[in-house]
């Protein structure tokens, strides 16, 4: 059941997404609060990204150094950003239900792989009991894991927010 809800996460995202279209009130000033604090979550998920080597390692670098799960950070700062902006209880309450499902689902699927896969190696990381890891940054890598999706996501979802706006008024 955990995998699969892991699994059907973004999809799930895509009905949440229009759950919240719907509900939404936006106005001008939610909309540009909740646009300033998605924006840092998508900038934790970019520099996360940049430094993740999908099931090759426990990675150990950029926010990995202060965070498990910084993607999961990133994303959950993007939903709150957009409960923000929609300035709407119905989009708070559903997206709420949505990330604690979702995302506690995914975090315990992939604590579960790699323990499976890496051993203690996951263990010591999580105690700080390893020797860390220092990498650059890197764009090609960001891309490579289809951080951009994530990107295009948010400008479509405030896009289609900044819409209700102008044409509530």
């Amino acid at each position: 059941m955990l995998q699969r809800l892991a699994r059907w996460r973004v999809r799930l995202g895509y009905v949440t997404a229009l759950v919240a279209v719907f509900f939404a009130a936006p106005t001008w000033a939610s909309w540009r609060v909740g646009f300033a604090v998605a924006i840092v979550g998508e900038a934790l998920r970019v520099w996360a990204a940049g430094h993740l080597e999908k099931s090759r390692e426990v990675t150990q670098s950029g926010p990995y150094r202060f965070l498990p799960h910084p993607l999961y950070v990133g994303s959950s700062l993007l939903a709150l950003g957009a409960v923000v902006a929609s300035h709407s209880v119905v989009v708070g309450v559903v997206t709420a239900i949505y990330m604690t499902v979702t995302i506690g689902a995914a975090v315990r699927t992939e604590e579960a792989f790699l323990r499976q896969t890496f051993g203690s190696a996951y263990d010591d990381y999580r105690t700080s009991k390893s020797t860390r890891v220092v990498r650059a940054f890197s764009l090609e890598r960001a891309v490579r894991n289809h951080e951009y999706r994530a990107v295009i996501g948010l400008v479509l979802g405030f896009s289609l927010l900044a819409l209700r706006i102008v044409l509530s008024l």
